[in-house]
């Protein structure tokens, strides 16, 4: 082939590629009606009413010191404008929310943790920063592979008022209350080694009664109805029943088998050649080149949550940037995953795809086949041709990380552009406030006075806020991280969507079937990892969906998600990965297919 025939082959593909994506269908996006559906007096004219945005996202705006709601209006309407124009100016002319008579160049806030800050910044200052809105304008752009950004969609969240958005808003508490209990134990049914090693755990650990607040959830009707009946497919794809197995645990194939925390996450592999068996999976060392990743995590110190105090919430929602304020064991700071605290450490700093091309490099150091009926997988002497830059490490390994900012985009779009959901964070301050807005959102009122199973976990929540603050109890949400969520809505997660892309490109090339050869769980302090020979088969798929949900949910476990914002964002990410792999089938000359398993338990052939 000439230069000539070259160049136009080239353009024939990109022009292939290109129709293939603009014949996707562009979806309609369609939020749910909590954003105009709550209404108040306006300011100008009491006789007349606005919108309250009191199930939106408005952290980052000036909100008023007693209710929590945005301050004005008008300055959420400025906020849209901005998303939607994607235009810079527009951004700096949306009110950023330090009090009233300060400036977002040198603010005064309300708490005592804002105006002197237990760590000072680098610049020596200890009176926090604000903080600024995060990539607004990311739906906006055009990419020039995979699916558009606005060509996939997320069905409407949970409204307030629904029995969904309950059980969720409860999920969140329990984990709260939950967060420094090892997963081994978070059961109701405990044998008597685990009897054993909770009576070793810190009193104030003991002291949570896992068996009311799992027993609380199950009774919520959510959980306790397994009819479908009068719900959207969307809706009866989330229900879910609960048990010891399935407990803040995933809905993907594979998510209810074996130890709550994949396998990709706490093993290691061996050395850099078939001869250096320096180390084995136990010791948690994933071989990257001649250096290697310990799956360790920093140890979170237990029981510190923050945001329990009306003061410190109101101006983290005002903006104020409390990041990196939070403390750290300085005795073993290393551990394995063992508690919720320590996966919500992970999620909190892990670089975007950290967990997937650590999962890649370990099923790459362990021998793990490819896809049957991916190329050049027979032995030297018959294909004569091995693959690296197609169909080898290489490609895997940059494809998997390749999807992840397609993802973001996608997500950024659904988050500011369509739904806007308030965090549960945001959701928590309304709870605690519920008395004064009965008015705008008797919804409030009635998911805390009417039902009894939810105001045992609310009861829990204030007790244990009271007693870490030494103020009157409340109903906000104790968050792991100081800050609290990032500076954008819930809906969808950008954490889960990228983990739906990549885990997909997984799945897409390694041999979903392979069952791994043995299981490992941490022992309850995380110092060391335990074989297990009780566990049924753990598979690749199941443990690269676990792994998707573990990242997942452990955004839940910090307090920043819903498990919506979960289950919607994975499948979303998932039709990402797969829409890139169809365009780029068409660039190879090889003649070959990928099975992809679903995240809903069917597959698809690309």
């Amino acid at each position: 082939m000439n230069n000539h025939d070259r160049r136009q082959e080239a353009l024939r593909v990109r022009i292939a590629a290109a129709e293939l994506a603009a014949a996707r269908p562009h979806p309609r996006h369609i939020a749910n009606t909590d954003e105009q559906r709550f209404r108040r007096p306006r300011q100008d004219d009491p006789s007349k009413n606005e919108p309250s945005y009191l199930m939106s996202f408005t952290k980052g705006l000036p909100h008023e010191p007693k209710t929590g709601l945005v301050a004005r209006s008008a300055d959420f309407q400025q906020f849209v404008k901005a998303i939607d124009s994607g235009d810079p100016q527009d951004f700096r002319d949306t009110p950023l929310g330090p009090p009233p008579g300060t400036t977002p160049q040198n603010p005064h806030w309300g708490s005592d943790k804002a105006n002197d800050l237990p760590f000072p910044l680098p610049d020596g200052s200890k009176v926090a920063r604000v903080r600024a809105w995060e990539s607004q304008g990311a739906g906006n752009t055009f990419d020039l592979e995979g699916p558009d950004a606005q060509a996939e969609t997320m069905p409407p969240a949970p409204p307030l008022g629904s029995d969904e958005l309950t059980a969720e808003m409860a999920e969140v508490y329990a984990q709260a209350l939950l967060r420094d209990m090892p997963f081994t134990l978070i059961k109701k049914v405990l044998t008597d080694e685990e009897q054993l090693q909770r009576s070793a755990l810190p009193r104030k650990i003991q002291a949570v009664d896992t068996v009311a607040i799992l027993e609380a959830l199950e009774r919520l009707p959510w959980f306790a109805d397994p009819s479908t009946a009068g719900l959207t497919d969307a809706e009866a794809s989330r229900k879910r029943p609960l048990d010891d197995q399935t407990f803040f645990r995933g809905i993907t194939p594979g998510d209810d088998v074996g130890p709550y925390i994949s396998q990709f996450m706490l093993v290691g592999n061996g050395g850099i050649n078939g001869n250096d068996d320096i180390n084995t999976p136990d010791d948690g060392l994933i071989t990257y080149g001649a250096v290697t990743i310990n799956q360790r995590v920093r140890f979170a110190k237990p029981l510190e949550d923050h945001m329990t105090n009306w003061a410190e919430w109101l101006d983290v929602q005002n903006g104020a940037d409390l990041r990196g304020q939070e403390s750290y064991r300085t005795r073993s700071p290393y551990r394995f995953i063992a508690t919720p605290r320590d996966l919500a450490t992970y999620v909190h700093y892990d670089a975007l795809y950290e967990a997937y091309l650590n999962a890649c490099l370990l099923m790459l150091g362990m021998g793990v086949p490819f896809d049957p009926d991916i190329p050049f997988q027979n032995p030297d002497a018959i294909d004569r041709q091995q693959g690296f830059a197609h169909f080898g490490g290489p490609h895997i390994l940059s494809l998997v990380t390749e999807v992840a900012t397609r993802a973001l985009k996608a997500v950024r779009f659904q988050k500011f552009n369509v739904h806007r959901r308030l965090r549960p964070e945001g959701l928590g301050g309304r709870l605690s406030q519920f008395d004064q807005l009965r008015g705008p959102a008797p919804e409030l009122a009635e998911m805390v006075e009417g039902n009894a199973d939810f105001k045992i976990i609310l009861d829990m929540i204030a007790a244990r806020n009271g007693d870490a603050t030494g103020t009157d109890a409340n109903y906000l949400l104790p968050m792991a991280f100081c800050e609290g969520s990032p500076m954008h809505p819930a809906y969808g997660a950008g954490h889960a969507t990228v983990a739906g892309a990549c885990v997909t490109i997984l799945k897409a090339f390694f041999d979903h079937a392979y069952t791994l050869d043995k299981a490992y769980v941490p022992l309850p302090d995380g110092s060391e990892l335990q074989e297990r020979s009780d566990v049924p088969p753990l598979t690749v798929e199941g443990e690269l969906n676990k792994l998707a949900s573990n990242i997942s949910i452990g955004r839940n476990w910090a307090g920043v998600h819903y498990f919506t914002d979960y289950i919607e964002s994975i499948r979303m990410g998932e039709q990402i990965a797969i829409g890139i792999l169809e365009e780029q089938k068409l660039t190879y000359g090889e003649n070959f297919s990928m099975t992809v398993p679903l995240f809903d338990g069917d597959s698809i052939r690309i």
